[in-house]
């Protein structure tokens, strides 16, 4: 492009680069969903349709952008982990926030009518986005822990809240008085009275959702003579386990490499 007397605007650019070695999580946030999920009748406690359109979204992200290593998922928030070395956008933040807000954004649309068909989009949804730094893979792991716990915690409580509207006869506003100050043992035998068991509730709705990219190494086959050498295609997958446990990360050895 030919320089003019006008590029010195250039300077007033803010360098946003993220610090090097360091993990770098973008989380998305749906803006206003409360309202959204209402005027577009999702089902209480839970919809399963608007976790599918989520995780669908979601897997577009980690397709195109390959240097991301991990994703989690909850409600209407996603957070992707980006590995340590990436280079991406020269590392500038709002690079990094833009492109993957912007790419889920347009995806979480583009899904709908495949998890949604019965229900037309009455406006555009949208997400916020933000960047946070975490220097060690403890600081990663906890940080991950830390939103499934937030999944765990807001799902006991929504599963409560909404038996005591839908089978105790309760009015919103008496369903949260009611569980004001309440223990997590009190919101199980609230479940109880109604004959749910916490337990058997579906995993998805109480862990979340894990993406990340697994390598089948059964599918490679090693060279002999004039044999060709197949390469195993790591293949993106969708889980609902325990982040906190240490068998996950054992199991992945490499995923935090």
């Amino acid at each position: 492009m030919a320089k003019s007397k006008f590029e010195y605007v250039k300077v007033f650019e803010n360098e946003d680069r993220c610090l090097p070695n360091c993990w770098i999580v973008v989380r998305l946030d749906g803006k206003g969903f409360h309202r959204f999920s209402e005027l577009h009748g999702f089902c209480k406690p839970n919809d399963k349709r608007s976790l599918n359109v989520m995780t669908a979204a979601a897997k577009t992200v980690m397709k195109e952008f390959r240097d991301i290593v991990i994703s989690y998922g909850q409600s209407d928030e996603f957070s992707f982990v980006f590995r340590k070395s990436t280079n991406l956008y020269n590392r500038r933040s709002s690079k990094l926030m833009s492109n993957t807000c912007s790419l889920f954004s347009s995806s979480y649309v583009y899904h709908w009518r495949e998890h949604f068909p019965d229900v037309e989009l009455t406006y555009p949804p949208s997400f916020d986005g933000r960047v946070v730094l975490y220097p060690t893979d403890q600081n990663l792991r906890d940080y991950l822990s830390w939103r499934q716990a937030d999944c765990h915690i807001n799902n006991l409580y929504n599963t409560v809240f909404w038996a005591l509207v839908q089978k105790g006869g309760m009015t919103t506003t008496q369903a949260e008085d009611r569980l004001k100050g309440s223990l997590s043992a009190d919101k199980n035998e609230i479940l109880f009275q109604f004959g749910i068991n916490y337990n058997d509730e579906p995993e998805v709705y109480k862990k979340g959702t894990i993406l990340l990219y697994t390598v089948d190494c059964s599918e490679n086959i090693v060279d002999s003579g004039d044999k060709k050498h197949k390469k195993a295609k790591p293949k993106l997958e969708s889980l609902h386990t325990d982040l906190i446990r240490e068998d996950f990360w054992r199991g992945n050895p490499d995923l935090l490499h």
